[in-house]
């Protein structure tokens, strides 16, 4: 007997490499945009990009090597700073961007902004 496996969110966009270059992409998007991109003045952006690149993983059921703050602590100067669901649909606009710049499949699109849209409510820590 034969038992399918289906694959995690993480193996079908691709697994390491795809994550790697939507981390790039992503935050080349991010930085562009004035409505966004004041939040990452004094932040280490290659640092970011590993810890971001680890949490998307960990998040969408690929290998855990995440040992960054939860969301609500991460994104908590960033609310007292006036982070809000404006801030928060721009990144996520991004993200769906990224990913469908990369050729990712609209329904795999779907499941990857369903897991972000699940950190909406701890990010702007609510």
């Amino acid at each position: 007997m034969s038992v399918a496996v289906e694959k995690s969110v993480y193996e079908q966009l691709g697994g390491e490499p795809a994550m790697a270059a939507a981390v790039e992409v992503f935050y080349r998007k991010v930085l562009a945009d004035e409505r966004i991109s004041h939040f990452f003045e004094d932040v280490d952006m290659e640092r970011q990009s590993a810890k971001q690149k680890a949490f998307l993983t960990m998040v969408t059921g690929g290998p855990v090597h995440y040992s960054g703050r939860d969301m609500r602590a991460g994104h908590a100067p960033l609310v007292r700073r006036g982070l809000n669901d404006l801030h928060f649909d721009a990144v996520a606009g991004h993200l769906k961007e990224t990913l469908e710049e990369l050729g990712v499949p609209a329904p795999l699109v779907a499941k990857v902004l369903a897991i972000a849209e699940s950190t909406r409510a701890d990010v702007l820590n609510r």
